[in-house]
């Protein structure tokens, strides 16, 4: 059997652990006005976006519903219409301030998908670019993030 390690994401796991400990991390960041400390990009009315504090790439984002459920079929229509809105406008923004050349777009359901955080669902859109350095974490315990977290919020800010 081979083994992946990637003992970069380790930081990660033990914070969703202590977070989970706290109650929810994204209802704890909705319930704060600070929205450039919680690295939230846009609040809507059924779902926000905001920049993932352990990101896979630069600009990282993840479109999360406003309502507490870890089950994806307990979504109303309004809150998938407005998930799926706030998904293309994310995109949008990406693409004029980052410029990638594609992305990975989904959600992982239970932590046997890879969920971190188990019990409030999102959606993660991770920019790509044409040779990106999204293998340095696996060949080289390192991960490349080319742009402070909040350099990156601001400008992500500003072309939302």
């Amino acid at each position: 059997m081979d083994r992946l390690w990637a003992p970069w994401r380790m930081p990660y796991i033990m914070s969703t652990v202590k977070q989970n400990d706290e109650g929810c991390v994204f209802c704890r960041m909705l319930s704060e006005a600070e929205d450039e400390r919680n690295l939230i990009i846009h609040r809507g009315g059924h779902a926000f976006v905001l920049m993932n504090l352990f990101p896979y790439n630069t600009g990282h984002l993840m479109v999360v519903p406003t309502r507490h459920t870890g089950d994806y079929l307990s979504l109303t229509a309004e809150e998938h219409l407005e998930l799926t809105a706030l998904i293309g406008r994310a995109q949008a923004a990406l693409g004029r301030s980052l410029n990638p050349h594609g992305y990975n777009i989904g959600m992982n359901l239970g932590r046997a998908s890879g969920a971190g955080i188990v019990d409030h669902l999102h959606y993660h859109i991770v920019p790509r670019w044409s040779g990106d350095s999204n293998f340095m974490s696996v060949v080289a315990d390192t991960k490349v993030i080319s742009e402070s977290l909040i350099d990156t919020w601001r400008r992500l800010k500003a072309a939302f």
